[in-house]
């Protein structure tokens, strides 16, 4: 087993603010693979980037194994050789996101709900991720102060929900995220205001005294869909940020990819369900991997994912069994699998 110097590894988890912490995040895979005693895995990284960088926080990085190179965070985020091949059945659009565009950064796939594309950045980059190749430069709701998408949610009053997703809606300052509520509050027909962020899970720094005030004084119904796909992703910093969360009247539930190599087995979804529990999150969704170029390495077939689902039935209560599902672009909802 090869062992990183003192220097290089990281021992404790970093604090401060998290626009620092975000701007302190590990970028190069040569560091990375540095930090956690692995620096033989380097011949197997790809020449470059692609286009989709590494990039993931340093306290993120303090809950991986060090000297385990099947560590389940750190295939999350480590660039692979096999991400240049090109997969049949997989495209760039992977569930017709562009197919389901209304206005600039505003996307309608289901009856009563609409999607906002708040932002193009993430403070983690996850290798299977389905918007990979999305065209953040042209397709963002923040870039026209928000006015195209909500005239679309003013012209349809059968909206009631709406969706901010990205990358990551809470990389936006909180100021940010609060001039786009005060446009919601002409709209009372959006009752519900549901955010998908990594960031409380990855980042739990960014659930700060501001954002808590900003949802707590929200009008609308709260839900925050988390992302987590392996129990080692939560901490006690995790824990302190949902909690503060619900403080603020959140509905927390959390959704996960079914991964190959990372929480493909009974033991690791049982486990990842627990412990979301346990900080006061619901499961919600176990998605099928949505077949996006560059992340069929992730794959796990649908005989497997059904077993599996099957196993945690066996032996969990219901409400801690995520409802499997995939995503098909133009289906009225997620489908069942």
């Amino acid at each position: 087993m090869i062992t990183a110097s003192p220097q290089a590894r990281i021992t404790s988890v970093p604090q401060g603010d998290w626009r620092q912490l975000w701007r302190d995040a590990v970028t190069d895979p040569l560091e990375l693979l540095d930090l956690l005693g692995l620096q033989a895995l380097a011949e197997t990284l790809p020449a470059d980037d692609a286009g989709f960088a590494l990039r993931v926080p340093r306290g993120f990085v303090a809950r991986m194994r060090h000297g385990d190179p099947s560590d389940p965070l750190l295939l999350q985020v480590l660039p692979q050789l096999a991400e240049r091949n090109e997969t049949p059945g997989f495209s760039r659009d992977a569930v017709g996101d562009l197919d389901a565009r209304e206005a600039q950064g505003l996307l309608h796939k289901y009856h009563g709900r609409a999607l906002l594309i708040a932002s193009g950045s993430c403070a983690i980059n996850c290798r299977y991720c389905f918007r990979r190749h999305f065209p953040y430069g042209e397709e963002m709701a923040a870039a026209g102060q928000w006015r195209r998408a909500l005239d679309h949610l003013r012209s349809d009053s059968s909206i009631s929900e709406l969706i901010l997703s990205g990358g990551d809606p809470l990389a936006l300052t909180t100021g940010k995220l609060a001039e786009l509520t005060q446009g919601l509050r002409a709209l009372p027909q959006v009752t519900r205001l549901r955010i998908h962020t990594r960031l409380p899970v990855v980042l739990p720094q960014r659930v700060d005294s501001a954002l808590q005030d900003w949802l707590s004084a929200l009008p609308q119904q709260k839900v925050v869909v988390l992302h987590a796909n392996h129990a080692n992703e939560f901490n006690a910093d995790v824990d302190a940020a949902c909690s503060d969360l619900r403080t603020a009247g959140v509905t927390l539930l959390n959704q996960s990819v079914l991964l190959r190599g990372v929480n493909d087995s009974v033991a690791a979804l049982s486990a990842l369900s627990e412990r979301m529990f346990a900080a006061g999150v619901l499961p919600y969704y176990l998605h099928q991997l949505d077949r996006v170029q560059g992340a069929a390495h992730f794959e796990v077939s649908d005989k497997v994912a059904l077993a599996l689902s099957e196993a945690l039935r066996a032996q969990l209560p219901g409400y801690l069994v995520p409802k499997l599902v995939r995503e098909i672009g133009g289906d009225a909802s997620k489908r069942p699998v």
